[in-house]
C-alpha cells in the first residue's frame, strides 16, 4: 500500500507538471494575435490569460469525465500506465515548444495514454469508438471549422468598413477592434481553462481510480480541480514565447480586425466543444482561425512553409507521444526500478531541452522581433495579384513610374527642310 501511495503521489505531481507545460505551451492560443497587433503588452497579456485560465477550470467537468472514463477501460488499468502516459506527453510538449511549433498538448496526452495502455493491456484496453468520435473527428473538424468561421468573419469585417477612409475614423475603428480583441482573447483564455485544465483533472481522476482512492465514474474532487487550475494558470503566466512568436507573426501578418475575428471564432468552437464533452485541441482551433483570418483579408497571405511544418507536427503528435508512452510503460512494468529509471529519463530529457532553449532565448522583450522567414513564391504571387484594401488602417498604395532619363546617344531632332 505504501508503494501505491507513493506512486500515486508521483503520478499526481507529474500530471500537474504536464498541466504546467500545457499552460505555457498553449498561451499562444489566446494571446499571440493580441500581442502581435499591439492590443496588449506581452506581460499584461499573459497575466490576464493566466487569471482567466484559472477561472475557466471551475466551469465544467465534461471533458474530464471523457478522459477519466471514456478513452481507456478503467478496469485492470495500472497506475504506472498513467505515469508512462504523462512522460510521453510532457517530452513531446517540451520538444515542440523548443522548435516553436504550436502542436496539440491534448493529443500528446491522448497519444501517451493510448500507447501506455496498449503496452500494458493490449488494444482491448482502448475504447475505439470514443477515440474516433471525441478525439480524432474533432481534431480534423476543429481547425477547419474555426478557419472557415474566421475567414468569413474577416471578410465581413472589411466589407462593413470598406467605405471608411477618414484618418480619424480609421484610428477610432482600429482602437475599437483592439478593445474587442482584448475581450475575445479573454474569452479564448476562459475557454482554454475550461477545456485543457479538465484534461489534467481527468488524468488525475483516472489515476485515483486505478489506485482505489475513487470509485469508477467519479467526478474530479474539488482539490483536483483547484490544483489543475492553478498549475495551468502558472504555466500560462510563464508564457510560451517561442510559440507566441510563431502564431503571432510566423503564420501570417494580422491586423486588429483579423485578430478579433480569429479569436472570436476559436473561442466559439472551443466553448461549444467543451459543453458537448469533445476534448478537441485548442491549439489546432486557434491555429486554424489564425490562418483563416490571414486569408480573409484581401492581400493577406499565409506562410505555407511554416503551416506545413505545423501540420506535420500535428500528424506526428499522437503516434510520437504514443511511442514514448509505450516505451516508458515497458520500463515501468519491470518494477520499482523501472519507474525510477523513467523518472530519471524524464528529468534528464526535460533538462536537456531547457539547456538547448537557452542558446537562443525568446522572452517578452523580443517576442515581437521581426525574424519571420521570407515569403515564398506562392505567397509573393498571391500578394502581387491581391493588393490589400484601402481603409481599416491600410494606406492606399501608389506607384510612381519615373520618366526615362535623357541619353547622350539619343538621336537629335530631325532636320527641318531648308527654306529658299
Amino acid at each position: 500500500m505504501e508503494h501505491i501511495t507513493l506512486l500515486l503521489a508521483i503520478v499526481v505531481v507529474t500530471a500537474l507538471v504536464f498541466d504546467f507545460t500545457n499552460g505555457f505551451h498553449d498561451t499562444a492560443n489566446a494571446m499571440a494575435t493580441t500581442i502581435s497587433t499591439g492590443a496588449l503588452k506581452p506581460k499584461t497579456a499573459v497575466a490576464m490569460s493566466a487569471v482567466l485560465n484559472l477561472v475557466g477550470a471551475f466551469l465544467s467537468v465534461e471533458v474530464a469525465k471523457t478522459i477519466s472514463g471514456g478513452i481507456v477501460n478503467e478496469n485492470g488499468l495500472r497506475t504506472e500506465v498513467i505515469f508512462a502516459a504523462l512522460v510521453g506527453a510532457i517530452l513531446w510538449n517540451l520538444l515542440t515548444w523548443l522548435v516553436g511549433l504550436p502542436s496539440s498538448s491534448s493529443h500528446a496526452l491522448f497519444g501517451g495514454l493510448i500507447g501506455a495502455a496498449v503496452m500494458s493491456a493490449g488494444w482491448s484496453s482502448i475504447n475505439g469508438g470514443t477515440v474516433v468520435t471525441k478525439v480524432l473527428l474533432p481534431a480534423i473538424a476543429a481547425p477547419f471549422v474555426a478557419g472557415v468561421a474566421a475567414l468569413l468573419a474577416t471578410k465581413l469585417t472589411y466589407r462593413i468598413n470598406r467605405n471608411i477612409t477618414d484618418e480619424a475614423q480609421l484610428k477610432s475603428t482600429a482602437k475599437g477592434y483592439r478593445a474587442g480583441q482584448i475581450a475575445s482573447a479573454g474569452l479564448v483564455s476562459l475557454a482554454h481553462g475550461t477545456n485543457d485544465a479538465q484534461k489534467t483533472m481527468g488524468i488525475i481522476t483516472l489515476a485515483l481510480v486505478t489506485g482505489g482512492v475513487l470509485a469508477p465514474g467519479s467526478n474530479p474532487p474539488v482539490w483536483v480541480i483547484a490544483s489543475a487550475g492553478l498549475a495551468i494558470a502558472m504555466g500560462t503566466y510563464l508564457g510560451g514565447w517561442r510559440i507566441i512568436r510563431t502564431m503571432g507573426s510566423g503564420l501570417t501578418e494580422l491586423r486588429p480586425p483579423q485578430g478579433f475575428a480569429a479569436q472570436t471564432s476559436a473561442a466559439t468552437v472551443i466553448l461549444a466543444s467543451s459543453h458537448l464533452g469533445f476534448s478537441l485541441s485548442t491549439t489546432q482551433s486557434c491555429s486554424g482561425a489564425v490562418m483563416g483570418a490571414g486569408l480573409g483579408r484581401k492581400g493577406g497571405v499565409v506562410r505555407w512553409s511554416t503551416a506545413t511544418r505545423m501540420f506535420v507536427a500535428w500528424g506526428l503528435t499522437l503516434p510520437a507521444a504514443g511511442l514514448v508512452g509505450a516505451g516508458a510503460e515497458f520500463l515501468t512494468k519491470q518494477g520499482p526500478w523501472g519507474v525510477a529509471v523513467v523518472a530519471v529519463l524524464l528529468v534528464a530529457g526535460s533538462g536537456a531541452i531547457w539547456m538547448l532553449s537557452r542558446r537562443k532565448p525568446v522572452d517578452h522583450t523580443n517576442v515581437t522581433a521581426a525574424d519571420a522567414e521570407p515569403a515564398g513564391v506562392v505567397t509573393t504571387a498571391i500578394a502581387a495579384v491581391s493588393p490589400p484594401p484601402v481603409g481599416m488602417g491600410v494606406p492606399e498604395l501608389k506607384t510612381t513610374i519615373p520618366a526615362p532619363a535623357p541619353s547622350s546617344e539619343a538621336p537629335a531632332d530631325p532636320p527641318r527642310p531648308a527654306t529658299v
